[in-house]
């Protein structure tokens, strides 16, 4: 198949002293059977070595820049400034990419639809195909998600929430009647929980979560999940 033909995924890696697992990470891309990947990496002005890692792989690195950011999805939407592919996927400096993440590559056909599989994350695959409500109340891994650019030629991350603006655009994207979310049976990608996104909760959106259900799905799931937190109540 000729590589020029195949659409681009560009993969976004934020860093900060990441020079304990960024080479790790990088591996695990260059050993992907699709080609047509392009590296960004947004760094916060690491002081660890991060660069030095960087720049010893300048030779299969689209583009990178370090300098002072407000966060995670601040420096994300840096990156999307970057991006010149088809398709867009988000990737941790602490994570890391499996076989199966070319796989689905490979079957990324509409342009219009977000694709969505599975992480293995403590030993464990999750988290399968998800109904409107379990996408309302969890939300998916950022790992898992394979996204066409269509989705941020309209949309960015909304930097108000610092652990999970990733869920809240997921959110947006449901209701919005312009996209599709489709699951794949794939393990793509290693995801360390150990993160900021698997330690920290996101208070922003503990707040704001209600209403973003309401909003962004309707009144009954929103009524529902009111119901169960209730009855989770002591």
């Amino acid at each position: 198949m000729n590589v020029n033909r195949l659409p681009v995924i560009s993969i976004v890696i934020v860093t900060y002293a990441a020079a304990g697992t960024l080479q790790n990470c990088l591996n695990s891309i260059y050993s992907q059977k699709y080609p047509a990947l392009k590296i960004i990496i947004i760094d916060g002005e690491s002081s660890d070595g991060t660069i030095d890692i960087i720049k010893a792989n300048l030779n299969k690195i689209y583009y990178w820049v370090s300098e002072k950011d407000a966060g995670i999805y601040h420096a994300m939407n840096k990156a999307l400034k970057k991006v010149t592919g088809e398709w867009v996927y988000f990737l941790g400096a602490d994570d890391e990419l499996y076989d199966e993440f070319s796989t689905l590559a490979y079957e990324l056909k509409d342009n219009l639809t977000i694709y969505y599989a599975n992480v293995l994350t403590k030993g464990v695959k999750r988290s399968g195909k998800l109904s409107p409500y379990q996408m309302a109340k969890h939300g998916l891994f950022q790992q898992a998600i394979i996204y066409p650019i269509a989705v941020f030629n309209k949309y960015s991350f909304n930097t108000k929430y610092r652990v999970v603006a990733d869920n809240v655009l997921n959110m947006r994207c449901w209701k919005d009647k312009d996209f599709s979310f489709v699951y794949r049976d794939y393990i793509i990608a290693h995801f360390n929980h150990t993160g900021i996104s698997g330690s920290f909760k996101d208070e922003a959106f503990e707040k704001d979560k209600s209403k973003l259900i309401l909003k962004y799905y309707g009144l009954g799931l929103w009524l529902r999940y009111l119901v169960r937190k209730l009855k989770k109540r002591p």
